[in-house]
């Protein structure tokens, strides 16, 4: 095995190029978290904590998410998409899905909470700075075009640069 090209312990415990609070919409209120970027020599690493996730409605099993970062800048919309002008998926190079640069490995749900950490070479985090964050109600089926058939909008938060000492810390 190769060394790594970063150590994951140290890039966790420094400070990330960017953050994003999500936060549920009028329906799913209790939904929040925060998914913080760290620029690395291999690519950004992603690491997503959420609560408040809805539970899954039988035992055989937990909700999974699907999880985007989505080419608008707002978390506002209206009655029928709380969510509506955080646009679609993320694509600058116009890749069928689920090869668009906005699309993030699924959340899974454990009794409300998800955590998520992967790494991923598809864009930098200069890049996602003030796109929108999205966190929709059914898992991607990474087929559908364009946009997985993930459902509903659930949560939204936009990718905001951090600045040096004044970064959420996970509790």
């Amino acid at each position: 095995m190769t060394q790594p090209v970063f150590s994951l312990l140290s890039v966790l415990k420094s400070v990330p190029k960017a953050v994003a609070f999500l936060a549920g919409s009028e329906e799913f209120p209790r939904i929040e978290g925060e998914v913080r970027f760290y620029q690395t020599s291999a690519g950004v690493v992603v690491y997503a904590q959420i609560e408040g996730l809805p539970e899954a409605e039988t035992p055989c099993g937990e909700r999974i998410f699907g999880f985007h970062i989505h080419e608008g800048t707002a978390c506002s919309g209206d009655e029928t998409d709380p969510f509506a002008d955080a646009g679609g998926h993320y694509n600058p190079s116009l890749c069928p899905h689920p090869f668009h640069e906005g699309d993030l490995p699924p959340l899974f749900g454990c009794h409300g909470f998800a955590l998520s950490l992967f790494l991923t070479d598809r864009f930098t985090v200069e890049e996602v700075i003030g796109k929108a964050l999205i966190l929709h109600d059914r898992p991607d089926d990474f087929t559908t075009q364009p946009s997985g058939n993930a459902g509903t909008k659930i949560a939204c938060g936009i990718i905001r640069r951090t600045a040096r000492g004044r970064e959420k810390l996970f509790s």
